[in-house]
């Protein structure tokens, strides 16, 4: 078959299936905004077999480079790269402290949510002001490492996971140390003894697997969720912190003599301007929200605000959204320019730059009851926008 006839088949057939080409699934470079960040910086990328090395086992303490994860802190915490810590660009001056004792010459591999996040540039441009000698870019990113490996995950992610039972906790310790506490509800599969006990693991192999074992220093859980990997699970993660971080953060252990019953306040499913509230801090219902959204029903009384730079909204937004370019603003600018008798949802590309511009406004304090982030993966040309909801903490 003639090749320029079988490309013009791929492309209708994307289109007539409501694909895109060129969507941020699709992206194997970086836009031009971030090309350019990456020029204006002289940053060097690396690839997926680069960072995999450069983690070794997975902790801090085995990983020959320090990796940074530049997006925001609650992005962070639902899932990053294994070993990394977190400076948002946001909060650059905040977070930097945390290389305070780190040799200018060690090697900083920075990341964020893909090709077209221009997070990680920004931080490594950052870093080499700040005098880092050895700065690179792993500019695909977390979307793209989740495809092929696992993630490090937090306390939040694990413990949601173990009120609500929606996964499988694995214990990589010793079977011995697994007798004399461990997390409730949790499997013993030490890393010994992997092999022998591969039965254990569930048969869909899109099922939610969180490893833990003693602590950030231990390697144990990262060797059992690289095994899981190589069999084939789609949805393994690390609570890297373990043991050490859930008795410290008080959480209940099948070693506990009398548990504290935990009184929760019950949560409100609806806002007071009748906005349903999503699981995570701040977000809006993402699967509510895109319904009404599709069948082009948002009531009146809620107003869409895309926190894009004006050339990125001018390219495609949603429909009825107007353009606030947040990062530019401060918490108080920022608030006066919204609409006061309306519930506000935040919206960008793919969740950060909105989650950014609700945590600022609430860190200063203002009233974020009927302002909400859409956590979603957004790609318009024009007024047509492809949109895939992110998961949320479990």
């Amino acid at each position: 078959m003639n090749k320029k006839l079988l490309i013009s088949i791929f492309v209708v057939s994307s289109l007539f299936l409501g694909t895109s080409l060129f969507s941020e699934d699709n992206l194997t470079k970086p836009t031009q905004k971030v090309q350019e960040l990456i020029e204006k910086n002289k940053l060097e990328i690396v690839d997926y077999k680069y960072v995999k090395k450069a983690i070794a086992k997975g902790t801090k303490d085995s990983a020959s480079a320090v990796l940074v994860d530049a997006r925001p802190d609650g992005k962070y915490k639902k899932g990053t790269i294994p070993s990394s810590i977190n400076i948002p660009d946001t909060d650059y001056d905040k977070y930097k402290i945390q290389l305070n004792d780190t040799a200018k010459n060690k090697e900083i591999i920075v990341f964020c949510g893909g090709w077209a996040c221009g997070k990680s540039p920004k931080v490594a441009g950052m870093l080499k002001k700040d005098g880092f000698t050895n700065v690179k870019l792993y500019q695909a990113g977390e979307p793209e490492w989740i495809k092929k490996s696992y993630k490090e995950v937090d306390l939040i992610v694990a413990k949601a996971i173990q009120e609500n039972n929606s996964g499988l906790l694995v214990d990589a310790r010793p079977y011995k140390m697994y007798l004399k506490e461990t997390i409730p509800g949790a499997i013993s599969i030490p890393d010994t003894n992997i092999d022998k006990l591969l039965g254990r693991f569930p048969f869909n192999k899109k099922e939610k697997i969180v490893v833990f074992c003693g602590g950030f220093k231990c390697a144990k859980s990262h060797k059992v969720a690289n095994k899981l990997v190589a069999k084939g699970y789609k949805n393994v993660s690390v609570f890297a912190g373990g043991m050490p971080v859930w008795i410290e953060a008080g959480l209940g252990t099948t070693k506990s003599i009398a548990k504290k019953e935990e009184t929760k306040e019950s949560k409100k499913e609806f806002s007071a301007n009748g906005v349903k509230i999503g699981s995570d801090e701040g977000s809006v219902d993402g699967e509510w929200f895109y319904k009404l959204y599709k069948d082009g029903k948002v009531p009146a009384n809620i107003q869409i605000v895309d926190v894009t730079a004006p050339e990125e909204f001018a390219k495609g937004h949603l429909v009825g959204a107007i353009n606030i370019e947040a990062e530019k603003l401060s918490a108080k600018d920022l608030y006066e320019k919204l609409p006061k008798d309306k519930s506000i949802v935040f919206n960008c590309t793919a969740g950060g730059r909105s989650l950014d511009a609700w945590n600022r406004l609430k860190q200063a304090k203002y009233d974020v009851s009927e302002v909400f982030y859409f956590d979603a993966n957004i790609d318009c040309k024009g007024s047509d926008c492809k949109i895939k909801v992110n998961e949320p903490i479990e």
